[in-house]
């Protein structure tokens, strides 16, 4: 019987190698890299055991004088790198997948914090990293290159050496050396490989002539490009690159397209939507004969079909739809789609990168735990006993804790005390620009309607009297956290003064679709995520006059970690808000608010009808205190516990996190005391 989405696992040739079909992990950062190698090498693993055809490293740093510490990378820089990285391979080829390998010398993005040597680009020109590094490049002459060339190639014999079966050339997002001599914002050079086209290709050619000589007809080599900076004349563009691709037309064995910098390649679904790279990367296949591959965060597999019947891509490249769901190929082949962990586009994936700590995920809370503590995204181990679980919540926390308990084979009752599940997800999701983050809800829906364990009770609020009548030997709280009112957050520990007139309003009150009368408000972000940019534009749309205030120096600041902060600051700005920066709040009168400098202390007065913190929360755990105070174990209560925000508020990927965990962990036995919870590397210590 034949399939629309037949056509995605046809097997594609890739040079001397075979891929078993058209889904392919493009290289995606984790930060786990050099510290947490065998993590690293379980989660690759697992990709492949989902089915994709190929399974790529993060770039790979392959010369100790160009590091890009502190974000942490997979390192090849001698011989003993060569271990952690073959355990990779060798768990990508349990599983038949081709393993790809990415290159990379940072040169003018690697300040190279580490190593202290001085960094090297084509032009004398300061670092190009996201910190603003007080660190210059030194442009290198003609030795410098032939010497990159033989550490690159020295590079390239060690990745065969540890099985890789395509080693990439790297070229793309403005955070290689080579991207930094095609464009000609950072190539200034008057020699032979700098000015013309032809010229600023010229090294990008050698080195991929040069590995395809070294690895000779056992591994393919990609070239991985950026397209288009979207810089207009200032940076590279579509056409001026689509001609240095025509240049090397046939030369590598695949050529995987991307645009620069990261944060355009994997904007969030905030800021843009599925496929948004193709107006960019259409053209590129009518270049060459060689495989393409390019990503657009695909989820819908009707799109993906389309893109290899029309010629666009012959392979369906993913980073982040392949974290959300590992097993998205496998699910397709079988015709589960309705089992697709589809992404959301947060990106809570990169600030593991940006905050040099594991990869998580709100969809898939087992990423980066397949090897620290066993978990596995498809399965999870029986049930133990058949004592049945009440859970009071139906958020992101306890529909994930349902469904994998459910999963498990326990007895489920599910109390949602409104008449929507989702909690927080399933208001936030209507607010602007999060539409997608309702598949978080929309997923576990899915299977617990296919849970026969499972029992969902609406428009269930709970007493302490009704949990002790239930009868249930194992509750669990999970109802969620209120936005506070009284301004308490990071810059304010304690209650500020208030005027009994003024009019105070939280992102709940929004969300309930309760907006101020007054014409001009206040948003205070104390939260420095994305609610607080999230309340002043859906203010802005109902016609108020927003001032967006903060003690940061900028909107949203931690969005930095997951690379929308000058997307959100950008949007603001062309709605109208004014943004304030660098200023705390001293009280609130009927008609005004006090700002003040963070730094001098000056106080401003912002003539305000209503003002809106986005501060800390708390936790909805009034019940739980309640049950606490009975005598549990008269009622049969065994077991009485909170997860997610009703603990401690957090982001949604806690939540999701929280009720994998409460699942995976119930009726295991009891760690003693000094035994971690998780696996973790040690370093092997050299004689002193």
């Amino acid at each position: 019987m034949t399939s629309p989405y037949d056509i995605l696992f046809e097997p594609v040739k890739i040079g001397p190698v075979t891929a078993r079909n058209r889904f392919y992990q493009v290289p995606h950062c984790n930060g786990m890299g050099y510290r947490d190698p065998t993590a690293l090498a379980h989660m690759r693993g697992v990709k492949a055991e989902g089915g994709w055809a190929v399974v790529c490293t993060e770039q790979v740093e392959l010369h100790h004088s160009s590091e890009i510490t502190p974000f942490i990378e997979l390192r090849l820089w001698d011989d003993r790198d060569i271990p952690a990285l073959a355990r990779m391979a060798e768990k990508i080829h349990e599983h038949g997948a081709l393993a790809g390998i990415e290159l990379a010398y940072n040169g003018m993005n690697g300040p190279n914090l580490y190593s202290r040597e001085v960094p090297m680009g084509p032009a004398h020109l300061p670092v190009a990293t996201f910190t603003y590094d007080p660190v210059q490049a030194r442009a290198m002459d003609k030795t410098d290159i032939a010497n990159l060339r033989g550490w690159h190639l020295a590079a390239v014999k060690r990745a065969k050496r540890a099985g890789f079966d395509l080693i990439y050339v790297y070229a793309a997002h403005a955070l290689g050396f080579l991207h930094h001599f095609l464009s000609k914002r950072y190539n200034q050079r008057g020699d032979e490989y700098g000015g013309s086209i032809e010229n600023r290709v010229r090294l990008l050619r050698e080195i991929t002539e040069e590995t395809k000589a070294a690895v000779g007809d056992t591994c393919a080599v990609p070239i991985r490009i950026s397209v288009d900076e979207l810089l207009g004349e200032g940076g590279l563009e579509v056409a001026e690159v689509e001609d240095m691709i025509g240049l090397l037309a046939d030369l590598p064995d695949l050529w995987d397209v991307t645009l620069a910098g990261w944060e355009n390649d994997s904007r969030t679904s905030r800021f843009a939507e599925e496929g948004a790279q193709e107006p960019f990367i259409s053209g590129i296949k009518r270049l060459t004969s060689k495989p393409v591959v390019g990503v657009g965060r695909y989820t819908s597999v009707d799109r993906m079909a389309a893109l290899v019947r029309k010629g666009v891509l012959d392979m369906i490249g993913a980073a982040r739809p392949s974290i959300a769901d590992p097993f998205l190929p496998t699910k397709i082949r079988e015709g589960r789609l309705e089992d697709i962990r589809e992404c959301i586009g947060c990106n809570i994936c990169v600030s593991g990168d940006f905050t040099q700590s594991p990869l998580r995920c709100t969809q898939n809370p087992t990423m980066a735990e397949e090897w620290r503590k066993g978990w596995h995204p498809e399965r999870i181990r029986p049930k133990e006993t058949d004592k049945p679980v009440l859970i009071i919540g139906a958020g992101p926390a306890g529909l994930e804790a349902a469904q994998a308990l459910g999963k498990r084979g326990y007895e489920v009752a599910l109390a949602e005390a409104g008449r929507e599940l989702g909690g927080r997800v399933a208001r936030e999701c209507r607010l602007p620009g999060l539409a997608a983050w309702g598949r978080v809800r929309d997923y576990r829906l899915m299977q617990l309607h296919k849970l026969p364990h499972v029992q969902i009770y609406l428009e269930s609020r709970l007493t302490a009297a009704d949990v002790t009548e239930f009868g249930f030997p194992r509750v669990v709280l999970a109802t969620g956290a209120r936005w506070r009112n009284d301004f308490v957050g990071h810059q304010h520990t304690t209650a500020i003064p208030v005027a009994e007139s003024a009019q105070i309003f939280t992102p709940d009150d929004i969300m309930n679709g309760a907006y101020p009368t007054a014409r001009r408000v206040l948003v205070w972000d104390d939260d420095h995520y994305y609610m607080g940019g999230v309340m002043a534009e859906a203010l802005a749309k109902q016609g108020h006059q927003v001032i967006y205030a903060t003690p940061a120096s900028e909107a949203s600041t931690w969005t930095r970690n997951t690379m929308e902060q000058h997307f959100i600051q950008k949007r603001l700005l062309e709605a109208g808000v004014e943004i304030i920066v660098s200023r705390g709040i001293a009280r609130v009168a009927a008609d005004h608010a006090v700002l003040v400098c963070v730094f001098t202390g000056r106080e401003t007065i912002i003539e305000v009808g209503a003002v809106l913190p986005v501060t800390a929360r708390l936790p909805n755990d009034a019940l739980l205190h309640e049950l606490r105070a009975l005598d549990l174990a008269r009622h049969g209560i065994e077991q009485l516990s909170a997860m997610g925000d009703a603990l401690a508020p957090a982001t949604i990927a806690h939540a999701t996190y929280a009720g994998r965990r409460f699942a995976e962990e119930l009726d295991a036995p009891l760690l003693p005391d000094g035994v971690l919870p998780f696996k973790r590397e040690i370093t092997a210590l050299f004689e002193a």
